[in-house]
């Protein structure tokens, strides 16, 4: 019980030390040992990858959650450290109320058929966003949340310490500071008389006194020296780790990145095909109006064409002829606008003509469409005044 209360009273005699130090440094009325500036750059470096770490973390969490309450569940789970339970996504939830609609509406109608079809994309795009996020959470999220929790808390107990130990040697330079400058005033004004030898008897024993605590004070200001230069080489070292961190966060980000691109190449693939069978089945549906022909597509090529290798997303729309193979080109300017079917449509983006076939396009302009018989399903044809040509369907957005 007494050594306790002994260390209890040690350590609040401390605490009060550096509660002093630290006060009187803010005061300007002590001096404060300053470190190199190579390790406040370190510290300063240290800083801020710590708080764009935490931004980029949050931001990304955001990203791949929206729903803030989500956020909160998953971050309840993870602190309980339970099993986060699987949460059906947006994509897929659309699609289950799409399927229950045509089921309702009718799956033979055309509204039915068409609901199926975009149900059945919407439930591969839900389950591609699945794998994007969870792949994302353990590439990405995870290397932050651990350098976070783990390797910054390392830094932060080591700087706190280092604080306490320049507190601690601040504190002796500054006793020893005071304890010689009595020392000599002790020394050079005695406080005594000739007449009275009691004083000069007092004085010589306060002298020595003083030398007494000039050398405990000595003692104490090298052992916190030694102190200090060992924590902050500790420190130096951690901080000087930061390096290898980013080197970390730059291997995850780039997996972060691949991830993403895979994810967003399988949801292009997914409504490029979605888009495909809805043309093909909308002409059947709108007869009169659709913009694509309703007769009999020219014969398929045959099956060793590279035209069948459809299997990874395409960085274009594919270039096709306006005539079927064998057949000569038609000339645009031959060519007259069907006496129905005409369209008129909006760009949804700049398109520059490959070659004189093709017609340049600008964002946000309406211009004519139509198809002929045998064309490519991907093109059609485009009228701006007395300009013709070819026109990819994906850059346009059919109106009436």
């Amino acid at each position: 019980m007494d050594f306790n209360m002994k260390k209890l009273a040690s350590d609040a005699g401390i605490f009060f030390t550096r509660a002093v130090q630290f006060t009187e440094e803010k005061f300007g009325q002590a001096e404060k040992t300053e470190l190199d500036a190579h390790f406040e750059n370190l510290l300063a470096r240290a800083d801020s990858t710590k708080n764009w770490t935490e931004k980029i973390l949050r931001q990304t969490e955001v990203l791949l959650q929206p729903n803030p309450s989500a956020r909160v569940e998953e971050f309840l789970y993870e602190k309980l450290d339970r099993k986060v339970p699987s949460r059906v996504t947006n994509g897929e939830l659309l699609a289950q109320y799409m399927a229950e609609a045509a089921s309702e509406l009718g799956p033979t109608t055309p509204y039915g058929k068409t609901l199926i079809k975009v149900a059945e994309a919407e439930k591969r795009l839900g389950a591609a966003e699945r794998d994007f996020i969870h792949t994302a959470s353990i590439n990405f999220l995870t290397p932050l949340r651990n350098f976070l929790e783990g390797d910054w808390k390392t830094i932060s107990k080591e700087r706190r310490l280092l604080q306490n130990r320049r507190l601690d040697l601040d504190a002796c330079k500054a006793r020893l500071k005071k304890a010689k400058a009595a020392e000599a005033k002790a020394t050079t004004v005695p406080d005594f008389q000739e007449t009275r030898p009691r004083n000069y008897i007092l004085s010589a024993s306060a002298s020595a006194l003083w030398n007494d605590e000039v050398d405990k004070a000595e003692q104490e200001l090298r052992v916190a020296q030694t102190e200090f230069d060992r924590q902050a080489e500790v420190t130096r070292l951690l901080l000087e780790g930061i390096s290898s961190t980013h080197v970390n966060h730059l291997r995850c980000l780039h997996e972060f990145v691949e991830s993403q691109t895979t994810y967003y190449a399988q949801c292009y693939r997914h409504m490029l095909d979605l888009q495909k069978q809805l043309g093909s089945s909308q002409g059947a549906i709108f007869p009169g109006t659709f913009v694509g022909t309703t007769e009999p597509a020219s014969p398929p090529l045959s099956s060793s064409s590279p035209t069948t290798a459809a299997a990874t997303m395409p960085v274009g729309p594919s270039v096709a002829g306006l005539a079927p193979p064998g057949e000569a080109a038609l000339r645009l300017e031959e060519v007259s606008p069907p006496a129905s079917g005409t369209r008129k449509a909006r760009v949804l983006y700049d398109y520059e003509a490959a070659d004189s076939s093709e017609l340049a396009l600008l964002a946000d302009e309406l211009i004519t469409v139509y198809s002929l018989p045998g064309m490519d399903p991907d093109w059609l044809i485009g009228e701006r005044g007395n300009k013709k040509g070819k026109v990819p369907v994906t850059y346009l957005e059919l109106l009436s």
